[in-house]
């Protein structure tokens, strides 16, 4: 990057999901979420009396999905379905969330293995709203990266 030129950074409003098998377009809400790793306090007992810290295990939170419901029930009976029933094994897949930049060119993206809905969550419904029906597919998996595009 040359001298005085500008990156500016991306935004947050489009981008795409990528899930093996799968097609679903329309999510209004994607919750990409962090990596962390465990403290381990750890002392030998010609220490000083101070702990080390070490790294423990790495830990994942869940991938959340949102969009507005129709008639398609594709993420629903193809992924979550054979959780329901049992079929864990079958039902893992790899999956992407990619951000798009203002050009629509992918920008930055996010991968992960070994993916299967935990908790489907149907929408909440009343006579005197007007707001959009939302569908919410909470996602567990064993592991993140980000990856270059």
């Amino acid at each position: 990057m040359a001298v005085g030129q500008r990156n500016d950074p991306y935004r947050n409003s489009r981008f795409l999901v990528e899930i093996d098998g799968i097609v679903q377009a329309g999510f209004s809400e994607v919750t990409i979420p962090d990596s962390s790793n465990d403290v381990v306090d750890y002392r030998e007992g010609n220490d000083p009396p101070t702990t080390r810290k070490l790294p423990g295990l790495v830990k994942y939170g869940n991938v959340t999905l949102k969009w507005g419901i129709t008639n398609s029930l594709e993420l629903y009976e193809k992924w979550r379905l054979p959780v329901e029933e049992g079929k864990v094994a079958s039902a893992r897949k790899n999956m992407a969330i990619i951000l798009m930049g203002d050009d629509g060119t992918p920008s930055a993206r996010w991968e992960f293995h070994n993916a299967w809905p935990t908790k489907y969550d149907a929408p909440d419904l009343s006579a005197k709203g007007n707001d959009v029906a939302i569908e919410t597919l909470e996602i567990a998996h064993e592991g993140m990266k980000r990856v270059k595009v």
